[in-house]
């Protein structure tokens, strides 16, 4: 007969624990508190109030953008001035030399006919503008 002891080696073999899955996991949460750390340092940011921003705006920033609306055929709009189109180019000169990018901002009613929404955008390039915005209403 055989030892009880004997049986059992014989059997089965010897059981270890198996430790790879445990030091898996380990690594994998070290990492997550490695990425995760930095975050929680930065997890904050500044808010100004509008009325701060609103103070420290200056005129130049006001006169920078240029905004121009055809009216009518014969009739548009440069930063709320109405004129006729044909001051068009001589309006927009000098804003355009004392606006830091020379962007002009186009909007165009649906009563005016194509060919004078056209001539306003030659108009607008001809005197000097970097960049045109078409805009819609």
């Amino acid at each position: 007969m055989r030892r009880w002891n004997e049986s059992r080696e014989s059997a089965g073999g010897t059981s270890d624990v198996n430790l790879t899955p445990l030091i898996d996991v380990s690594l994998v949460l070290v990492v997550i508190l490695l990425l995760a750390t930095p975050l929680a340092f930065e997890s904050s940011f500044a808010v100004r109030r509008a009325e701060a921003a609103a103070r420290a705006a200056t005129d130049e920033n006001r006169t920078a953008r240029i905004e121009v609306a055809v009216l009518s055929a014969d009739s548009v709009r440069v930063n709320r001035a109405v004129m006729p189109s044909a001051d068009l180019g001589r309006a927009l000169e000098p804003l355009i030399e004392r606006s830091p990018d020379g962007v002009v901002a186009v909007s165009c009613r649906d009563s005016v006919p194509h060919g004078s929404f056209v001539a306003a955008l030659d108009a607008i390039k001809l005197s000097g503008a970097q960049d045109i915005a078409v805009t819609g209403r």
